[in-house]
């Protein structure tokens, strides 16, 4: 009988649903929402932000990036601004007030972007790890298709609902798939721990993942969003080293409730060790309050576990928000 799965049957899809390998000791239930709503709500648990931290600084973009070197901007949360090999790349482009339906529900952003859309430099390729609202933003996609039309690289599950709300050029990948980007770039689909979903019907009907581009300057690992998984020495195995890597540090508390879909700045910088990573950046943190740490103390923590792995305050460190910096990859 002819297999009409939607999806390939593998380690982490039967077919129909995606799942993590660990098996779903590693699981985000719902059931377990109202623990955490309780102990924010009625016990007072989890640092409360300000409504608005301090503004961004405005980038400035150089006007020439030398060979083997990327220009990196810090937008917000996941979101950065590449430019690399003559392109100019975003990862998981989140321009919106908010993280949710609607566009008036879900947290707020305590930090806006540090460039408006419209500021923004040609784009010729999107990153989109999984289809959470912090990540996969339609309208910010929406204006990039109509203004731009970048090519845009997802997990499987993502390109025909992408294209059903008129957003084009779109390329999906399963793990470790590799398709050519541009021209000039390859890209590697990498394994995270998560899980999907925009409304609680449609859980994990789509795939969730990590990017290696392959750049003439060199090799760039964008984690997407994850917990700490056996993937990235796999990823190191067959992928590293890595030049550059954007690993996610926050949104990690309560551990007993984020531990299986969100890495704690300890775990990023095993990640960074995994993937042995020259060097990394820290995201996901201080600009929408998704969890319990404060608004600051990823960075401090990232920090401590640092100096407790033994690796340089250079190797992994985090940019301001609206910081444009020089890398060399190699």
């Amino acid at each position: 009988m002819a297999d009409h799965s939607p999806f390939p049957i593998s380690d982490h899809c039967d077919g129909t649903r995606f799942f993590n390998p660990a098996g779903w000791k590693h699981a985000l239930g719902f059931f377990k929402l109202p623990r955490w709503w309780w102990q924010r709500l009625a016990l007072g648990q989890g640092e409360t932000w300000p409504r608005q931290v301090r503004a961004p600084r405005i980038p400035q973009l150089p006007a020439t990036v030398p060979a083997g070197q990327v220009a990196v901007t810090f937008i917000g949360h996941s979101t950065f601004l590449l430019q690399v090999a003559g392109l100019n790349i975003l990862t998981d482009p989140i321009f919106a007030s908010r993280a949710g339906p609607f566009g008036w529900a879900g947290p707020w952003r305590a930090r806006p972007p540090a460039r408006r859309l419209g500021e923004l430099p040609r784009i010729d390729l999107v990153l989109v790890s999984h289809n959470h609202y912090d990540h996969l933003d339609l309208a910010t996609l929406r204006w990039l298709a109509r203004r731009h039309r970048p090519h845009i690289l997802t997990t499987l599950g993502n390109k025909a609902w992408l294209e059903a709300r008129g957003v084009g050029r779109v390329t999906e990948f399963d793990w470790w798939q590799e398709r050519e980007a541009t021209p000039d770039i390859t890209a590697v689909c990498t394994p995270a721990q998560h899980f999907t979903a925009r409304w609680p019907w449609d859980r994990n009907r789509t795939l969730w993942g990590g990017f290696v581009l392959n750049t003439p300057a060199g090799r760039i690992w964008f984690a997407g969003d994850t917990g700490y998984c056996a993937g990235f020495k796999e990823i190191g195995a067959r992928l590293g080293p890595v030049d550059l890597a954007f690993i996610p540090i926050g949104a990690y508390e309560p551990r007993w409730f984020m531990e299986p879909v969100h890495l704690n700045p300890a775990e990023a910088v095993q990640a960074h060790l995994d993937v042995r990573s020259r060097r990394s950046l820290g995201m996901h943190f201080g600009t929408f309050q998704l969890t319990d740490e404060g608004v600051e103390a990823p960075v401090h923590a990232l920090a401590a576990a640092r100096t407790a792995h033994g690796v340089a305050d250079e190797a992994f460190t985090t940019l301001d928000f609206g910081e444009t910096r020089l890398v060399k990859l190699r």
